[in-house]
């Protein structure tokens, strides 16, 4: 039960894939991780996927990740007394306060931190930028704005506020019972909606004690000026292209996903590219040669992962969708082209002894006759520092945490093994083997490299390095104690 391919797949679950048989088959279809999407569905719904897809990974034996998707504050206008109004480019219109109903000339912004932060010339953008206001002029209750692109504006339509640093909390009160509740629940990534600064992201890891890792999305112009420190905090990084792609000219969003990608990697840190990467595939049973694309730059570019929302969530053709995208990863990692664009953008990172450790296991497995790197990790930082290496050979990630392999399977060309705890070296390259053999990445002919931390069983001590035979009577020749 192996993956041919490196980049891994984010299914989120909805409407379309609730039942286990279908969850099973998404993840049969290639899916690595699940998205429990906290913007839709009771906590009884949430808890009902999280316990089937626990189910399917103990009748598959392997490791599956969940990450529960926070909603994030949500800006919305209030509602019109007609239900809609047709607002026209150059008029005149007003947001504020009073909850009175609105009509052509003006409606109900429920949000006066948002009128706090604004100043005449700020761009207000209603549902999903279609519609495009200027302010004009401001207050604490109100904003009095031109249109520069009309249309049609009806009930309870998002709004962004692309030009200013909003002063408001990544989390409102909803995602922090959300929050507490798919933490107990036990989910493995929390991603954190309309990150504006690390502070966000460090008042998230507080409220989640260390139950589960950190996933900033960047969605919002900020977020994207902010990336450094914001990367620094988090244990993970979305790149979603949806409020991207509307908070910033359209032509922006290629090269920023391109760097969010290379600095996550450099950071050895997960990185997934989402939104519409197969949106025609919600009705079709085949995407576009231009979605077809898309998922291709991804994975050129050295993505960790790829997601699917509407088209697993609430599409026709939810498992058709995954397969796609497995298919495409697999012709795209086979093509020579893609290992000389992933190793022209290798970074060298040899700062401490774990760099050296992973880049010489690289160098050997790329040099020598080798199947695999094979690496012991409990926090799962070894791992992901020799994925940040993109080997030729496979990386098969052996722990004795649950918590970590789940983790890891967001992580590039990570193989997760659960393995026995291990007092000595010996026993880690036994078991090495031995994982190596029984899940076809080697053969009792073959070679493989082992990478641990002596003393075992803590945390950041990757030291030592050793080429190592699958032939366990091999092994014991070589060290019969």
């Amino acid at each position: 039960m192996r993956r041919h391919r490196k980049i891994k797949i984010v299914a989120t679950l909805g409407p379309a894939s609730s039942d286990k048989a279908t969850i099973r088959a998404l993840w049969e279809a290639g899916a690595d991780v699940f998205r429990l999407n906290m913007s839709h569905g009771s906590h009884d719904d949430i808890a009902a996927r999280h316990a089937i897809i626990r189910e399917i990974e103990g009748e598959i034996g392997r490791p599956i990740a969940i990450l529960a998707d926070l909603q994030g504050p949500k800006l919305r206008v209030g509602v019109f007394a007609a239900g809609a109004v047709d607002l026209e480019e150059g008029q005149s219109f007003r947001l504020d306060l009073s909850d009175a109903p609105g009509d052509a000339h003006r409606v109900q912004l429920p949000h006066p931190e948002i009128f706090a932060a604004l100043e005449p010339g700020s761009a207000l953008l209603v549902n999903d930028g279609k519609i495009r206001l200027k302010v004009t002029a401001c207050g604490a209750d109100f904003a009095d704005c031109v249109v520069t692109v009309g249309g049609t504006i009806s009930n309870r339509k998002g709004v962004n506020v692309p030009d200013v640093v909003l002063p408001l909390a990544a989390l409102s009160d909803k995602d922090r019972r959300d929050l507490d509740f798919v933490c107990a629940l036990g989910v493995d990534w929390l991603a954190l909606s309309f990150v504006q600064r690390p502070e966000d992201v460090l008042e998230a890891r507080d409220l989640a004690q260390g139950r589960a890792a950190i996933l900033s999305k960047i969605e919002k112009p900020a977020a994207v000026k902010a990336f450094d420190a914001i990367l620094a905090v988090s244990d993970g990084i979305m790149v979603a292209r949806g409020d991207l792609g509307v908070e910033c000219p359209v032509q922006a969003v290629p090269p920023i996903q391109k760097r969010l990608v290379r600095g996550a990697r450099a950071a050895a840190k997960p990185v997934i590219v989402a939104t519409q990467m197969l949106e025609s595939m919600i009705e079709s049973p085949m995407p576009t040669r231009a979605e077809v694309s898309d998922v291709a730059t991804a994975i050129y570019e050295g993505a960790d992962a790829v997601m699917l929302s509407a088209e697993s969530a609430a599409g026709q053709y939810p498992v058709q969708a995954v397969a796609t995208m497995d298919a495409v990863a697999r012709e795209v990692e086979g093509d020579p082209t893609y290992r000389e664009v992933i190793e022209a953008s290798r970074k060298v990172n040899r700062r401490t002894v774990a760099d050296g450790i992973v880049s010489a296991a690289r160098e050997l497995a790329e040099t020598t006759d080798i199947k695999a790197i094979c690496c012991f990790t409990q926090s799962g930082t070894t791992a992901t520092l020799v994925a940040r290496e993109r080997p030729r050979v496979p990386i098969l990630a052996l722990t004795p945490l649950v918590r970590t392999a789940r983790k890891l399977c967001l992580t590039w060309g990570a193989h997760c093994v659960l393995v026995p705890p291990q007092e000595r070296f010996k026993g880690a390259v036994l078991s090495a083997a031995k994982a190596a053999r029984e899940d076809g990445f080697a053969s009792t002919t073959d070679q493989i490299v082992v990478t641990a931390g002596v003393p075992f069983n803590v945390q950041g001590t990757t030291n030592i390095l050793r080429v190592a035979p699958c032939d366990e009577r091999l092994i014991f020749r070589a060290d019969p104690e």
